[in-house]
């Protein structure tokens, strides 16, 4: 019994599992470094355009996902204290929500400030530059740089994106999935310039709002998901879209004991692993001792990586809300 504690408290994984955490660590160190060079390269070309500005500020944004992984990876591996009984685990889901609402405020500050150059009808403009003696129109190395840019993190998403179920690590999700769809920002800013050099003084602006809701919508649904989890909303998988399938399995594994009757549970994500708690019904003529109790506990821990935490208590009948869709 008490090695099963032990290895709760202190955070053992499967090879395969911390194969996959190292792999997503070494991801989110490469991402920093690509946000640092498309940062310094977003802020050499952007010139007036208010597109290029925004697009800017939302890589600078990038930076705070991949820390905020890196920040709550490292907690969790904090064992359990007196004074956190339940561990360091939510440091996952606290980083998820701040790195939320960095983009809920940055995305409301953005279309503020691209209405407010719409409404009062600012005409930018894009000069030429000298280029090894040759006039070169500024916003040539405006597009490149936005070609250029959109790919690093394109491809770091989709690699990110393969790790995040398998560690059931929603923040690397939201990152990864932020990074995958950062060529909408490219496209956006590209419309833009070439707005102003056909004279459309709006386009840029529009395409700037385009990036800002597009900043606004990420966080939303990031801090949606973030303050679901923190509430202990029933699990979901990394992508929000479907119940966690590990609710379904617990679910049977109860049933199926034995010498209970009925039985479910309740899971309390909490930010990569799961806290259980199983209610069983003996059937007649059948007690729950403890090492009844206690066998079905460790069973359960050894059912899935994920689950780290285990209580199960005896009932009379099973709590109504766990029968509830």
């Amino acid at each position: 019994m008490s090695k099963i504690l032990g290895e709760v408290d202190n955070e053992i994984l499967p090879k395969e599992v911390e194969d996959h955490l190292h792999k997503a660590v070494r991801l989110e160190w490469i991402t920093i470094a690509a946000v640092l060079g498309i940062v310094v390269i977003v802020f050499l070309s952007m010139g007036n355009s208010q597109a290029m500005k925004t697009a800017w500020i939302e890589d600078m944004l990038s930076f705070v996902p991949p820390i905020a992984f890196l920040i709550g990876v490292r907690m969790t591996r904090r064992p359990a204290t007196a004074g956190h009984p339940y561990g360091y685990h939510r440091a996952i889901g606290v980083s998820h929500m701040v790195a939320a609402s960095a983009l809920c405020v940055m995305g409301g500050f953005l279309i503020f400030d691209c209405l407010k150059a719409l409404i009062a009808a600012e005409h930018p403009t894009i000069g030429a530059m000298n280029l090894f003696g040759t006039p070169v129109w500024s916003g040539w190395i405006m597009i490149a740089a936005m070609v250029i840019t959109a790919i690093p993190p394109v491809i770091l998403g989709r690699l990110k994106l393969r790790l995040a179920p398998p560690l059931h690590n929603k923040v690397l999700y939201a990152d990864a999935d932020m990074n995958k769809a950062d060529w909408m920002t490219s496209v956006a800013a590209i419309v833009g310039i070439v707005g102003i050099g056909l004279g459309w003084w709006w386009a840029d602006a529009a395409a700037a709002l385009v990036i800002a809701f597009s900043i606004m919508k990420d966080g939303i649904t990031n801090l949606r998901a973030a303050l679901a989890a923190l509430m202990d909303a029933r699990p979901t998988t990394v992508d929000n879209a479907t119940v966690h399938p590990l609710l379904g399995k617990v679910n049977a594994y109860l049933r199926d004991v034995e010498w209970v009757s009925a039985g479910a549970a309740r899971l309390r994500d909490e930010g990569q692993v799961f806290h259980v708690e199983g209610f069983v019904v003996p059937k007649q003529d059948e007690k729950a001792t403890a090492e009844r109790l206690d066998a079905i506990r460790e069973g359960l821990l050894t059912m899935d990586w994920k689950i780290r935490d285990v209580v199960v208590t005896a009932v009379n009948e099973v709590p109504s809300v766990l029968g509830e869709k």
